[in-house]
């Protein structure tokens, strides 16, 4: 739980959450620590916010469980999260040449989800991620938490309209791929080894009609027995990694 205003003050919480904020120098107005903690990562968080002059406060855990849940002993108080530019990750995208990947979420409304997959984007080396401003999770203390700090490390932009984005997109020579269940291409058998984003859909309905159409193509991951789908973040996961091993294989510059 993120008691902190709509443009005041987040929270964020658990131990690698908010190192990882430290260690990319977010900027933190104090941390709170319970008394009982006892975790190997304390001393390197108290090393982090004195070197960064973040006043560093030991209180009683009730003081913790009336702020957050699932906190874990470890809070941290911190301006809101700041959405990056639309146009800077595509140059980033663009400097990145043959290795560019954007990852494009087409209404994904759980912050876990979000959260795994910036994890997942930031191991598999995406330029960054793109939400519409509507229908969809925004950066929230949950998704910090659930990245494990990731979050804090890869840009994510909000656009007004998602399929004029996609389009922008071609004309900047990304590739277009949807991930959709169904008998399509299979994930491996599509070149990942030139600029593209992946756009995945919603936990429910997958991707929108209008965003399909925008689609290169459209690519599933083959599956054996009886589940119908698999979850959001494992797919960009599975998707994500094959990306990165056609890259490794053709001896493609990884940065």
């Amino acid at each position: 739980m993120n008691k902190g205003g709509r443009n005041g003050p987040h929270l964020i919480h658990g131990v690698h959450a908010v190192r990882e904020a430290l260690e990319c120098s977010r900027p933190i107005h104090k941390v709170m620590l319970a008394r009982d903690l006892r975790h190997p990562e304390v001393r390197r968080i108290v090393q982090l916010a004195r070197r960064a002059g973040v006043p560093v406060q030991q209180v009683p855990r009730a003081v913790l469980d009336n702020v957050a849940e699932d906190h874990r002993g470890v809070v941290a108080v911190l301006a809101a999260f700041q959405y990056a530019d639309l146009g800077d990750i595509i140059a980033k995208g663009l400097a990145a040449g043959d290795r560019a990947i954007l990852v494009v979420l087409d209404c994904v409304m759980d912050p876990q989800n979000l959260g795994a997959i910036a994890r997942c984007s930031g191991a598999a080396g995406v330029q960054g991620i793109l939400l519409p401003k509507r229908r969809s999770v925004g950066l929230t203390a949950a998704v910090a938490k659930a990245s494990a700090g990731a979050l804090f490390h890869i840009p994510v932009a909000r656009v007004t309209n998602l399929a004029r984005t996609l389009e922008q997109l071609k004309t900047e020579g990304f590739w277009i791929y949807g991930a959709e269940a169904g008998e399509h291409r299979a994930h491996w058998e599509v070149d990942w080894c030139r600029p593209v984003c992946l756009v995945l859909g919603s936990e429910g309905k997958g991707l929108r009609r209008v965003i399909k159409e925008r689609c290169d193509v459209l690519v599933s991951i083959p599956q054996v027995g009886g589940v119908g789908s698999l979850n959001v973040s494992v797919a960009c996961g599975i998707i994500l990694f094959e990306a990165l091993r056609q890259r490794t294989v053709s001896g493609l510059d990884l940065g």
